[in-house]
């Protein structure tokens, strides 16, 4: 009995002392050539908590496809970094821990951010890093970015009249044709009484919507935008004819700024314009987030982990070490973002954005959308007439979906 006893206890001791070993460590996956931007916060955060911490990099879009595999075999991380369209999928196939963050904590990002990593009013991430569409124009050949979207529009005329273009979009395309269908009424899905978005109810054809891709396809019948912008292709074309500084203005990302500098392009970059309805035109919001593993060993220190790093005096370094634009409101009147022309362009036209919404049926959506626009613009088509089938198809496939999930 006694030698039953004992053994019990060893493995009892074993067990708890496996259990504090475990606590003692997390693994953190970040993006690819951005860990350096959390090397401090890291470095405090392992001193304070007596914690090990290993970072891997990889690239973020592929992080969560990764967990699905290496999550069950007990080696994948304890945090991890993803896009906010990947929410809803990772979420529904339980991939994600949800997290304890109260209001106050909440209110550190800004609103849209948040927004992005809530699913059924269920925090899953914290906002790390925020990306939208701006404009960028050529200095040269534009000295100062215009108000309006009308007076881009005729500054576009006076430019093809001298064989030059003004400003260019892929107005064919949901993600660049957005900002200027939301404004005007047009929603991607409505929401149901208690908040939550009702995937039934698709809002690409209402009046506003209509409106606003007739006004898109003005650009297009006018002359103001080159045929060959059209397609996959469109966006090279954009660049090319930018670099070639045979445009003085473009709709664009982020994602742009290296390539037009390095094309020695002397160019400024500002909001999105106001629309003639005198709204600012909106935008797709893209946001990274931090994310807790369902297998995390031990889920409430990676939350402390995340909720560490992200102290503004930490979240200023990082932005300082991967120049990308940081959703934290004590951040945003920073003057290293305030004073910088391209940061605060992206920053304050990050608050006008919208998530894009962070459910499944949102992948039904883009190729339906796409192609109802290259349509409409085109002129191949009525507006209303291509949205209207474009929301039938839509509603079909989300239907097929769900009825499949079943």
């Amino acid at each position: 009995m006694k030698i039953k006893i004992s053994v019990t206890l060893l493995l009892s001791a074993l067990m708890l002392n496996q259990s504090a070993w475990a606590a003692q460590q997390l693994t953190i996956w970040e993006d690819i050539k951005k860990s350096d931007g959390i090397k401090t916060a890291i470095a405090d955060f392992q001193k304070q908590y007596d914690v090990e911490v290993k970072v891997q990099e990889m690239p973020f879009a592929q992080q969560i496809e990764k967990l699905r595999l290496d999550g069950p075999a007990g080696i994948g991380p304890d945090v991890l970094v993803i896009p906010n369209d990947q929410l809803g999928s990772a979420v529904v196939q339980g991939l994600l821990a949800p997290l304890k963050m109260d209001a106050a904590e909440q209110s550190a990002y800004t609103p849209s951010a948040m927004a992005a990593f809530t699913q059924n009013k269920v925090v899953y991430g914290a906002p790390k890093a925020v990306e939208t569409l701006v404009l960028i124009y050529n200095k040269d050949l534009l000295p100062s970015p215009l108000k309006t979207l009308d007076e881009y529009r005729a500054f576009s005329q006076k430019q093809r009249a001298a064989k030059q273009y003004g400003l260019l979009a892929k107005f064919d395309q949901i993600y660049y044709s957005w900002g200027v269908m939301a404004p005007m009424g047009a929603y991607i899905f409505g929401k149901t009484s208690d908040g939550t978005l009702n995937t039934q109810d698709v809002g690409l054809n209402t009046a506003g919507s209509v409106d606003a891709v007739s006004y898109l396809k003005r650009f297009f019948s006018e002359g103001l935008l080159p045929g060959g912008i059209m397609g996959d292709n469109g966006l090279n074309a954009i660049d090319s004819l930018f670099t070639e500084k045979k445009a003085a203005a473009v709709i664009n990302g982020p994602w742009a700024f290296q390539p037009y500098q390095a094309a020695g392009i002397n160019y400024g970059v500002a909001p999105l314009p106001l629309l003639p309805n005198g709204k600012p035109m909106s935008s797709f919001l893209g946001v990274k987030g931090y994310v807790v593993s369902t297998w995390s060993k031990d889920q409430a220190l990676a939350q402390k982990f995340i909720t560490f790093i992200n102290q503004p005096q930490y979240v200023k370094e990082r932005y300082q070490k991967t120049q990308e634009i940081p959703p934290v409101t004590a951040l945003m009147n920073d003057p290293i973002i305030k004073d910088d022309e391209k940061a605060n362009a992206v920053a304050v036209q990050a608050t006008r954005a919208s998530a894009m919404p962070g459910v499944p049926e949102m992948q039904e959506v883009w190729g339906p959308a796409n192609a109802a626009l290259e349509l409409s613009v085109s002129g191949k088509q009525e507006p209303k007439a291509a949205l209207d089938n474009a929301v039938k198809q839509i509603t079909m496939q989300i239907e097929a979906m769900q009825a499949s999930n079943q």
